[in-house]
């Protein structure tokens, strides 16, 4: 659990909710379905118009990474790939073999796979290259996908507000419907530029440094593979890869 994008929520909503008590409001004031409907829904339908089912699929599970982050350990890596060295440097790369049916991540086990396949370290460097471009690739599609609704919501606010003053104009000879216009106006332009900058955008950054991080994982490993199939010092492997643990 990431407890640091939990407590980020909280602040957010207690400054929001707050704020309009400190000016002397009701917090109810700011629950408007009928904004939130237009907005959300509005971004929503936006969202699926720009982006193809794939990617909006793969954004929506990868916001569970905003609080449940994928667990990246680089310290422990390092040492993982320091062993296999070890071992490949006294034993021989088919003593590695054993090692590939303990290890859960494809692409960590295809990688050591073809080590033990004896894949030449330039070919075997090229094809794992390939692999990371297209997983920060398709992933950072993922989090455009809240990317864009940080663009669009905004606007939809607007849109919100617009609707409401429509309502408000056509209701002026009935006071009684003026103030459920008002509120749905305001309130839609709260809704759209709060979502976007207290929950779409920052998701979004959140993905794009897990991705990243997740990338430098898989360039440590790809380092280390090369140096154990050029039968490289582990200790100079190991002193090369502790250069990117930070």
């Amino acid at each position: 659990m990431d407890f640091n994008s939990v407590i980020g929520v909280v602040i957010a909503l207690i400054a929001v909710f707050g704020g309009q008590v400190l000016e002397g409001g009701h917090p109810g004031s700011l629950l408007q379905l009928t904004a939130f409907t237009v907005v959300l829904g509005g971004t929503l339908g936006a969202v699926l118009l720009q982006s193809p089912v794939r990617q909006f699929v793969l954004g929506m599970k990868m916001s569970r990474w905003v609080f449940v982050p994928p667990l990246l350990d680089a310290t422990a890596l390092v040492e993982h790939i320091a062993a296999w060295s070890t071992t490949a440097r006294k034993e021989g790369l088919l003593a590695l073999d054993p090692h590939i049916a303990g290890i859960d991540d494809p692409f960590v086990k295809k990688g050591l796979q073809l080590v033990v396949d004896g894949t030449e370290p330039r070919e075997l460097k090229r094809v794992l290259e390939v692999e990371i471009e297209t997983f920060d690739d398709l992933h950072r599609q993922g989090a455009r996908v809240w990317e864009a609704a940080g663009g669009y919501a905004p606007t939809i606010g607007i849109l919100g507000a617009v609707m409401g003053l429509i309502q408000v104009m056509e209701n002026l000879a009935d006071p009684a419907h003026l103030g459920a216009g008002i509120a749905v106006a305001f309130v839609a332009t709260i809704y759209g530029v709060g979502l976007a900058n207290l929950a779409f955008l920052p998701i979004a950054n959140k993905l794009k440094s897990l991705i990243a991080r997740q990338v430098l994982m898989r360039e440590i490993l790809v380092d280390g593979l090369v140096g154990i199939a050029n039968g490289e010092n582990p200790r100079l492997i190991s002193g090369r890869l502790k250069g990117y643990v930070v």
